[in-house]
């Protein structure tokens, strides 16, 4: 079904550069699947990002015989530049893209649109990283593809398990909200817009696929890997220093909480923040042990605190001052990781009171005295955070539920 039969539900874009030899297979491929298993009215776009061989003409024949096919092209070299030209100009519901290798197989992409139209998500990744999932590809690209979604994870926190496959679809208006804030116009391009999609609250759709590597794939793997680790530090960093407007992105287009969230009374938090640091303590000992041997007293002591320090605030965060959404939320890790300078400070120091008094105490004796300046540590933190990282957002919490009831008392008047 073409976009004549009413308004355009679907625009799949394959962005191609000096794609000559397996354009019109990939294209009429496309094509005649799209005419059986679609119908609802979509559009194939063809974004060209500055061929240099016959691209250009097959790609303009091509949409002269198909009457759903058009042709795009930019004198701009980089798929983040033709997928942001191709989307940020259809008039689609649904805009989505997929490689012009046709890596992926096609029966998916019914599963990939379906959330999509009906409002379910905002947006909808193929993973080759889940259960279900059949991948044919060589040793060396898997275990690439792993370690760069473990890194992915490790540094970002993200929950979506494959960045970079080449089949994806979001609603229209999330592609607008987005584009803006996306830095990066090559191969992290991908990564850069679900990180940011995640942090503002959006909904992440991911289906399985079966995948088939192409062999004559021209990436370079080494320099698209380097790229992508100064990618990451980038958008940590603006994360960290909050130039992305997530609030403002979540406010236009995130879900809402179910109820009005309020911060816990003072008593509550105490007991809540009781709760995290018991359990947190326990994973500082667990990470003390395992690390002392390899790293020594000091390093693991560091080391074993920074991990839970980051967690600690996640927990609290969310459990004992009663905040969600992903407003500040970079800001306040920033603030919590202060607060764990002057924890480690603390606990450092207690050590080396301990090696000063004994030459050799032992791992016990040092795990003895960390845990006895924990708790000294744990009710500072307590104070810091109470009084300084989450004081802005816990007032605004009180004030909204007060102002929720006040309302809910007058309508009742």
């Amino acid at each position: 079904m073409t976009s004549g039969n009413g308004a355009l539900a679907i625009d799949i874009v394959v962005p191609v550069f000096n794609e000559e030899l397996s354009l019109s297979a990939c294209i009429t491929t496309l094509v005649e699947y799209l005419d059986d298993a679609f119908h609802v009215p979509w559009r194939v776009t063809i974004a060209d990002n500055a061929s240099t061989d016959r691209t250009q003409e097959i790609g303009e024949a091509l949409a002269e015989e198909y009457d759903g096919v058009v042709y795009r092209r930019l004198a701009t070299k980089g798929r983040g530049y033709a997928l942001r030209d191709a989307w940020a100009a259809s008039p689609a519901q649904v805009v989505a893209y997929l490689d012009v290798d046709l890596s992926t197989d096609l029966a998916a992409l019914p599963p990939l649109i379906a959330p999509l139209l009906s409002g379910h998500s905002d947006i909808s990744i193929g993973t080759r990283l889940r259960s279900g999932c059949r991948v044919v590809r060589g040793p060396k690209r898997e275990f690439i593809s792993r370690t760069y979604n473990v890194m992915l994870r490790s540094a970002l926190g993200v929950r979506f398990s494959d960045a970079q496959c080449g089949f994806k679809a979001m609603r229209a208006e999330v592609a607008r909200a987005l584009l803006p804030h996306v830095e990066d116009n090559k191969w992290f391009f991908d990564t850069e817009l679900l990180v940011l999609a995640e942090r503002a609250g959006l909904r992440i759709h991911e289906i399985p696929v079966d995948w088939t590597d192409d062999p004559t794939s021209t990436v370079d793997i080494r320099q698209t890997a380097i790229d992508d680790m100064r990618g990451i530090m980038r958008v940590a960093g603006s994360l960290a220093r909050g130039r992305v407007p997530l609030a403002a992105i979540y406010a236009e287009l995130g879900r809402r909480p179910l109820l009005p969230g309020r911060a816990p009374s003072f008593f509550g938090q105490v007991l809540r923040f009781g709760a995290v640091g018991v359990f947190s303590t326990l994973a500082f000992a667990l990470l003390y042990l395992l690390l002392q041997p390899g790293l020594g007293a000091q390093l693991a002591n560091f080391s074993a605190l920074l991990i839970t320090a980051v967690l600690n605030t996640a927990a609290n965060r969310r459990f004992t001052f009663g905040i969600r959404g992903p407003e500040r939320y970079s800001v306040q890790q920033f603030q919590g990781l202060i607060v764990f300078g002057l924890a480690w400070g603390l606990t450092a120091s207690s050590l080396l009171v301990l090696h000063a008094a004994a030459a050799q105490p032992g791992a016990t004796a040092e795990l003895v005295t960390l845990t006895a300046a924990n708790i000294v540590a744990t009710i500072l933190r307590f104070a810091l955070l109470k009084a300084w990282v989450f004081r802005a957002q816990t007032t605004t919490a009180r004030g909204s539920g007060d102002q929720v009831a006040a309302t809910s008392r007058a309508s009742a008047a």
